[in-house]
């Protein structure tokens, strides 16, 4: 695991990003991108994948309008989805990636499809939130 582990340090250095935590022990890294939306995003090293998720909002209920659309937008996401945390009360974006031919350009797409996604898609995802 620790080739991977650091085979992705190296990538989010060189992509300029800032490593809030990480371990290897434990496989992970808590990166920050202000400028891109990015805040506490975990990517994780689990062999034979690499986990990213980042907190988008919580659900105050269960709104099956809110739900529905999340799923409709996940067809424009070009990396990674929508998805809820295993209570059902947090969303989530989220992708995975094959760690066998990870590249910089690959990990580089996962994050910044969230970057395009909290663009464009903000001003829904901050009604979301009040709902």
């Amino acid at each position: 695991m620790s080739e991977t582990f650091r085979k992705i340090q190296g990538y989010l250095l060189d992509l300029g990003i800032s490593i809030m935590e990480e371990s290897e022990e434990e496989g992970y890294f808590v990166i920050e991108a202000e400028g891109d939306g990015i805040s506490r995003m975990m990517i994780a090293c689990e062999d034979p994948i690499v986990v990213i998720e980042q907190f988008i909002f919580e659900l105050k209920d269960k709104n099956p309008e809110i739900m529905c659309e999340l799923l409709k937008k996940n067809r424009d996401i070009i990396h990674g989805a929508f998805a809820l945390d295993e209570t059902g009360t947090k969303v989530i974006f989220r992708d995975t990636l094959q760690t066998e031919n990870l590249d910089l350009n690959e990990l580089e797409a996962s994050i910044h499809s969230l970057t395009l996604l909290l663009g464009e898609y903000s001003d829904s995802i901050i009604e979301f939130a009040k709902s």
